[in-house]
């Protein structure tokens, strides 16, 4: 099976106990002692208050919005609370399909196919150069690839990685400069999907080369 979980007791694991009632009945039963504990308050407020200066119906008024404010808030921590549980059920559920599919992801590893490295970057903003340096296992500079002024976004290159392999250990190293200021790149590596996990709510792709990576780092896919 594709899909497995690391917390099987967490209530909103995509595949434990579907439809759990127990946060939303104690939330519930927390809002309705909150308010029966102020209608008695407000009950003997009433009962033994100054005959010749009683309270004041805005101020009753105002009494009972407050508590029904915070009945209400109570109510909508507990949705909000169950339907992060069904995004991510629902997640676990469409990201099987993604299992076997090739994926675009941060990392720096060189993937080589045929003699020919393949890799990406993403840039947020242009930039007037941009240079990918390709490493050995040392770190020493193997190879050296001026690609210009490119736009904002994700790239993607080649190089020719004669006898190399993957296997061979290689990474890269992108730089890019506008004017006399560096810009942000971040790396990018295409990868397959071999299972996906979820923990409580969050929802991971377990790749064949990089691992475990949060659903959210995907930048693109195949």
């Amino acid at each position: 099976m594709a899909v497995t979980s690391t917390s099987s007791t967490t209530p909103t694991d995509a595949f434990a106990g579907l439809g759990t009632s127990t946060d939303s009945t104690s939330a519930t039963d927390s809002a309705a002692a909150a308010s029966d504990r102020f209608l008695k308050l407000l009950v003997a407020q009433m009962q033994n208050q100054d005959p010749l200066s009683p309270m004041d119906n805005a101020e009753v008024t105002s009494q009972m919005a407050q508590i029904n404010t915070v009945s209400g808030i109570q109510q909508l921590n507990t949705t909000m609370t169950a339907l992060a549980g069904q995004f991510a059920q629902m997640q676990a559920l469409q990201g099987v399909g993604l299992v076997g599919h090739d994926v675009i992801v941060p990392g720096n590893a060189m993937k080589i196919t045929d003699g020919t490295g393949a890799g990406g970057y993403e840039l947020t903003g242009p930039a007037d150069a941009v240079k990918v340096e390709v490493l050995a296992p040392s770190g020493q500079v193997v190879d050296t690839l001026n690609l210009g002024a490119q736009s904002s976004g994700v790239h993607d290159f080649s190089w020719n990685a004669g006898t190399a392999t993957t296997s061979s250990g290689l990474t890269f190293r992108v730089t890019a400069t506008s004017g006399s200021t560096s810009s942000q790149v971040t790396t990018l590596v295409q990868d397959r999907v071999q299972a996906v996990t979820t923990s409580g709510n969050t929802f991971s792709l377990e790749l064949v080369d990089s691992g475990t990576v949060p659903y959210s780092s995907v930048r693109a896919f195949d």
